[in-house]
């Protein structure tokens, strides 16, 4: 009986040691939704003989609450918004990259290579980059003007129901640009004077609510809206997809200033699989991976190297602005400490009113 029970606990131990042998190592992965081609996680997985778990997250703070509550030590690599990267290098969520570990960084555009929001890319490799405009019915606005009037201006646009983003930050930039203060401005009486203009739109009847983009898009096609604001990505995607659904729906960078917004990739402070990480990130960079990448999301790319390997529509507008288009882009600035909290309040009280 003795016997039976050591040679069970042998075959036991050696199953056990079998099993660990075969579990694949794991990278966990903490992103947009669909923002990501399967694909390209497949060749991931083939390649490094690994398994990527898919995590989701909708809006910046909604990711940022994630860390803070644990997600630092669970996650492997997170995207979030340029805006975001100085609050989470600031907070110590996130850990410097290992460049000895990228080979392809090089392939990262030159404008991308020592971006304002982190001196020197240190914390950050460039995901893909675009824009925040309108997107409206053409039937219904035939001469609509290049500019924020079609959301803020009500003898412009006085029966037609339209939404604005739920991201506070660029809500206010799109209001202070609309005021001829710049869609990057952060003087606390423009922000007040912002936060008055966005409380008036909200008050107005046809005001159909905070929606973000895709959401956005899908109103439009069904006309519940007639105007709102969204990506550049999101629009020609779901133009590719339902064309006859968008013919009469364009995008529009208004001429008074918009959004220009770069994803990145950062690895939490905590993250368990770092080295994989960084292999992940640095096929990325490969050349026809990160073409690959914008061919199906539809964004612009940031990797020089992949310029060949686009789809024509990615090189042209809306996807690749007009240099018109570019001189009035900005990013949404990065707020921190007594700043940070003077935003908050403000956005606190436009949502409440």
């Amino acid at each position: 009986m003795t016997m039976n029970k050591t040679r069970l606990a042998i075959a036991l131990s050696s199953l056990m040691l079998a099993s660990a042998a075969q579990a694949k190592e794991k990278l966990y992965l903490f992103n947009w939704t669909e923002y990501m081609d399967p694909e390209i996680i497949s060749a991931f997985e083939e390649e490094y003989d690994v398994d990527v778990v898919q995590n989701y997250f909708n809006s910046n703070g909604e990711m940022f609450a994630k860390l803070n509550s644990g997600g630092a030590s669970q996650y492997d690599i997170i995207v979030p918004s340029h805006y975001f990267v100085p609050r989470l290098i600031d907070t110590g969520l996130v850990q410097a990259l290992d460049t000895d570990q990228l080979d392809n960084l090089a392939n990262v555009m030159e404008q991308f290579r020592d971006p304002t929001y982190d001196p020197g890319a240190r914390y950050s490799v460039p995901y893909q980059w675009g824009t925040t405009g309108i997107v409206y019915n053409t039937e219904t606005f035939p001469e609509a003007p290049s500019s924020w009037s079609l959301v803020f201006d009500p003898e412009v646009n006085a029966d037609y129901p339209f939404s604005v983003v739920t991201d506070g930050q660029v809500n206010l930039g799109s209001a202070c640009a609309y005021l001829g203060k710049g869609f990057d401005c952060t003087d606390v009486d423009d922000w007040k004077e912002a936060a008055r203009l966005l409380i008036e739109t909200k008050g107005r009847k046809n005001f159909s609510g905070f929606t973000d983009g895709t959401p956005t898009l899908q109103q439009l096609a069904r006309g519940v809206a007639h105007v709102g604001m969204s990506f550049n990505g999101d629009y020609l995607h779901f133009k590719e997809e339902s064309p006859e659904a968008f013919s009469t729906l364009a995008f529009m960078i208004p001429e008074e200033g918009a959004e220009m917004w770069v994803d990145s990739m950062m690895i939490p402070v905590n993250a368990p699989h770092p080295e994989l990480a960084h292999k992940f990130i640095n096929f990325l960079l490969d050349a026809e991976v990160g073409a690959q990448l914008s061919n199906y999301n539809y964004y612009s790319s940031p990797n020089a190297a992949a310029e060949p390997y686009l789809d024509e529509v990615l090189t042209v507008p809306p996807v690749t602005p007009s240099d018109e288009e570019m001189s009035v882009l900005r990013f949404t600035p990065s707020l921190e400490g007594e700043q940070l909290q003077i935003f908050q309040q403000l956005w606190s009280e436009v949502q409440s009113r």
